[in-house]
């Protein structure tokens, strides 16, 4: 540490007991002290006097005292330098010290240069803390607050290492957190050393006097492995208020750890990574549980190996983690239906009887909200739409919004769950038919028989028109064909109407297949189906038989063909083995 030296006592001047001292005539001693300049208390020190020439005797000065230590050596054994020991220094033991040796009776050397002695630990410990964080990009800068509660005049800031640096900065009171601080800007921090800091308080009167260190804080220096991580919310980046939460640090690169971090530094955690075969990357899962009004915020995450570990990566994208409350969930609808083609405009309404001023909508597996303004309809409600078309299969998954009050920074609960299907992901249209007929009584029992005989994972039954969304079911395989049936137990009239079956696959639920031929049921006692959709000519009863007669030929054709090719191998082989035979009797 570097401290201003300060001309204490003058050549030629009388000291102590009067002994004169000769200006010049001796070289002036060095002043060291050990284990260093800046102790805490209770510490033992040891200050070292050395002169040019064997002394006789030494002497150790502290400003505002006379001589505090004298050792003396016989005459015949001078020696180059004397020890001071102090043990168990206290705030009385701060301050400058100097020296001067003797070598003859009435001959003392120059005093040495001052050496500030700094005695920590007496006051209550300042906070340390990085502006806005302690994730610095290589080459930038970092401002470091020193801050306290109590009215201190100074703030040191030291610098941790092989070679330590000091800076002090007066201190000023801020209105807005009413504490003392001092703002210390620091870079450019590179990786090539640590950048460990610790800061002190003290006071004008008594400035070798310091407080408590506060706890240590290390810069830590990213963008130096640029594989960057990414941070997912699992099941999603809005969470109901003590509730549970899992951030998810995921990167093909093989760090040895992940931290995450939070914007305001109220969270800071590291965990080992873990391979993951089933996604052929490295994870970290950070549970958070009982989710408080701490949490929310921006969060990233980073990658590091354990021999570097104050070198992370280039951070992740931000992810915002927003909190909803107990207030009442609004509705998501969507008036385009739940199955689109490519192509095709989409727009969905968040409303609610509540006054909300602002919604959100949210993409389950997406990164952050989006938000639009309330607006209020003549029927009391208040509502935002959200246009999502036109629409891609990038636009297919499930969808959530939430209401909230200017005044608070809370969501409201979440709506239920809204899916929307892209169809044409694969080219395969599947079947659908109506047994036992697709006229029936209300009360009867029908099944819709959806086959393919491409593989697929999920067949999706859809009606037109129909409010609720889609029916699903895990596809069986039976008689060289994929299939699901969809019992419909007791019908009535409202069951009536035109449906399409679909299919998807495990890996992409939200994007089908081509939609089947329509086949329409139609319940006695019930609207026309007509209706339902006026705009699509419905077959008639003959056009509809003919169709399935048609294809029940097409099956039992393809059947035949298969046994007369089955016929032909038997005969071949029964041939074969019968000319072998009569050429083994020859």
């Amino acid at each position: 540490m570097t401290f201003t030296v300060t001309a204490l006592l003058c050549l030629g001047l009388t000291l102590g007991l009067g002994t004169p001292v000769l200006a010049g005539a001796l070289p002036k001693p060095v002043l060291t002290v050990q284990p260093d300049s800046v102790v805490y208390k209770q510490t033992t020190v040891t200050f070292f006097c050395e002169g040019t020439t064997g002394g006789k005797a030494y002497r150790l000065y502290k400003e505002g005292n006379q001589r505090i230590r004298r050792t003396d050596f016989p005459q015949q054994k001078p020696k180059d330098k004397a020890e001071f020991s102090i043990s168990k220094i206290d705030h009385n033991h701060a301050g400058r010290y100097h020296c001067q040796y003797q070598i003859y009776d009435g001959w003392w050397s120059e005093f040495s240069d001052s050496l500030e002695l700094v005695v920590t630990g007496v006051y209550s410990k300042p906070s340390l803390s990085a502006q806005p964080s302690p994730v610095v990009t290589e080459g930038g800068n970092v401002t470091l607050q020193c801050g306290s509660g109590q009215s201190y005049h100074s703030f040191v800031l030291t610098k941790e290492g092989p070679q330590k640096l000091s800076w002090t900065l007066d201190s000023q009171y801020n209105l807005y957190t009413g504490q003392f601080q001092a703002l210390f800007s620091v870079g450019p921090v590179t990786s090539s050393q640590r950048w460990t800091f610790r800061c002190y308080s003290f006071n004008k009167y008594r400035p070798q006097v310091w407080s408590e260190p506060s706890d240590p804080l290390e810069l830590l220096v990213s963008g130096i492995y640029y594989n960057k991580p990414s941070l997912t919310a699992l099941p999603s980046p809005v969470v109901t208020l003590g509730g549970n939460m899992t951030l998810q640090c995921v990167s093909k690169e093989g760090y040895d750890k992940f931290v995450l971090t939070k914007e305001d530094q109220k969270f800071l955690s590291s965990l080992n990574s873990q391979f993951i075969h089933s996604i052929m990357q490295y994870q970290a899962l950070f549970s958070i549980d009982h989710v408080t009004p701490d949490h929310r915020g921006t969060f990233r995450c980073y990658g590091y190996y354990n021999q570097t570990s104050q070198l992370w990566s280039i951070p992740s994208e931000p992810l915002k983690i927003h909190i909803s409350g107990l207030s009442r969930k609004p509705s998501l609808l969507t008036h385009q239906g739940h199955i689109l083609d490519p192509g095709k405009s989409l727009t969905l309404q968040c409303c609610s009887d509540i006054n909300y001023d602002r919604f959100a909508l949210f993409k389950l597996g997406g990164d952050d909200l989006t938000q639009h303004d309330g607006q209020w309809t003549e029927a009391g409600l208040s509502m935002a739409s959200f246009t999502l078309g036109p629409v891609s299969s990038s636009t297919g998954g499930q969808y959530r919004c939430y209401g909230a009050h200017n005044l608070s920074s809370e969501w409201s609960a979440s709506s239920d769950p809204l899916d929307i299907l892209i169809t044409g992901h694969f080219p395969v249209s599947p079947f659908v038919s109506v047994k036992p007929d697709s006229t029936v009584h209300s009360g009867d029992n029908v099944t819709l028989l959806c086959q393919s005989t491409y593989p697929v994972d999920t067949f999706i039954l859809s009606k037109e028109g129909a409010a609720q969304q889609p029916q699903r079911l895990k596809s069986m395989f039976q008689i060289w064909e994929f299939q699901a049936e969809f019992s419909l137990s007791a019908v009535t009239s409202d069951l009536s109407g035109t449906y399409r079956c679909y299919g998807s696959q495990g890996s992409s639920p939200y994007l089908l297949s081509y939609g089947s031929a329509p086949v329409e049921l139609m319940v006695s006692g019930s609207i026309g189906a007509s209706s339902l959709s006026p705009s699509r000519p419905m077959p008639t009863d003959a056009s509809k038989n003919q169709d399935h007669t048609v294809e029940n030929l097409i099956r039992m054709g393809f059947a035949a063909m298969i046994l007369i090719v089955l016929g032909i191998l038997v005969f071949g082989a029964w041939s074969s083995q019968r000319q072998a035979h009569h050429a083994t009797e020859k």
